[in-house]
């Protein structure tokens, strides 16, 4: 073995989507093409000035420079214990049911190590964010894809799951409104989860990305509002897109005290906790107005019906979706997720990603995000219909 070989779990994983996709748009640029990005979901907007302000007058404070706490400052906990029960009507137990996570990415990858050993299952969405495949195979398990599908309203269906999955697996991972498909939760699908997970002792982890982040007057809930839901599972929220704070890395892990024990067990061996002066900037966005959110949704609703509008007019027969900063479409016949995302950017210098990046049952579609200027997004669009209609 070469002395810079890397392990054989870090050989068994394929290269992080969005890393080889950002490379791509590089070297394109770095030609001379115009490229229009619509492939990754990062907010173009301004993080709400509210939570600046806070941040900076937090950061100039040195009692706010020391080490933090992997557990958060009260501060923090509160906001969300009252953040919770005012959104989602769950109440939160600031001293045992949250603690910060540096963003959801950092919190499920960490949880697969708290609760995974070789030969565990874990159970996640499929297309779904990559993380859920990711961190168990890091961790040394395996996982096993539930496949979203139109007909089920993108809900896995988990009395499909076999016998001996169910019995060594220890994790599933959820996450509505859905990125990529952007489908909002079934009725009657959370509890549906509860019963499933209390019959077979299987953490749930519900990825609560997006729920400030929805349309048309639906409104998304909690799954941890589910009856049952804080004995069998953990959510994790994110600050990310709804408060257009991607870069700020601060999120929190909410539900179950002894799951949220162990997160914290496994934490303080790993980093040092999330900068005191980002938990207080958190705090703030957290207990600030929602005016901002409603102004941002608004944009995103707008950019929404363009994007539906014109891939209809151009013959892909695309749904509308009610959550999420996305777009998720059937390639058009005689395509792969692949050769149709090629095409695009090599014809129209247009990056969308394709949906095979996302999982095995997202095969045949491509998803768009709505993270990009009105001009420029409208610019791609217009490409879009010259090489397509």
């Amino acid at each position: 073995m070469a002395l810079t070989d890397p392990s054989k779990r870090l050989e068994a994983m394929p290269p992080y989507m969005f890393a080889e996709l950002e490379r791509r748009i590089a070297d394109k640029r770095a030609a001379g093409i115009d490229v229009i990005s619509l492939g990754i979901g990062d907010p173009d907007m301004a993080t709400y000035p509210h939570i600046v302000e806070a941040m900076q007058a937090a950061v100039a404070e040195n009692a706010n420079q020391k080490y933090p706490s992997n557990r958060g400052r009260e501060e923090f906990r509160q906001a969300f214990s009252d953040f919770y029960l005012e959104r989602f009507g769950v109440d939160i137990d600031p001293g045992s049911e949250v603690i910060p996570a540096i963003g959801a990415k950092e919190c499920i990858y960490n949880l697969c190590f708290a609760f995974l050993d070789p030969g565990d299952v874990a159970l996640a969405s499929d297309p779904g964010y990559p993380v859920y495949t990711g961190g168990p195979i890091l961790a040394g398990a395996e996982v096993v894809l539930l496949p979203l599908l139109p007909k089920r309203d993108f809900a896995p269906d988990l009395g499909a799951i076999d016998r001996l999955t169910r019995e060594r697996a220890r994790l599933l991972f959820l996450n509505y409104p859905n990125n990529p498909s952007g489908a909002v939760v079934p009725e009657g699908f959370f509890e549906e989860v509860v019963a499933f997970a209390r019959e077979n002792e299987i953490l749930v982890v519900h990825d609560n990305a997006y729920s400030e982040t929805t349309y048309d007057g639906y409104v998304a809930p909690s799954f941890l509002a589910t009856d049952g839901a804080k004995e069998v599972g953990v959510e994790v929220f994110s600050l990310s897109k709804g408060f257009n704070m991607t870069g700020w890395r601060v999120g929190a892990i909410l539900g179950n005290a002894d799951a949220i024990s162990a997160y914290w067990r496994l934490k303080t061996n790993v980093d040092s906790g999330l900068f005191d002066a980002i938990q207080l900037a958190a705090a703030a966005a957290l207990t600030g107005p929602r005016g901002p959110l409603d102004e941002m949704n608004a944009i995103y609703s707008r950019r929404r019906d363009l994007v539906v509008e014109t891939l209809r007019a151009i013959g892909v027969d695309v749904a509308s979706p009610k959550g999420t900063i996305y777009v998720w479409a059937p390639v058009p016949d005689g395509h792969s997720s692949t050769s149709f995302a090629e095409m695009v950017l090599e014809e129209a210098a247009v990056v969308v990603s394709p949906g095979s990046m996302y999982g095995r049952s997202g095969e045949g579609y491509f998803r768009i995000s709505l993270t990009t200027p009105d001009s420029r997004l409208t610019e791609a669009l217009e490409r879009l219909r010259e090489h397509l209609a």
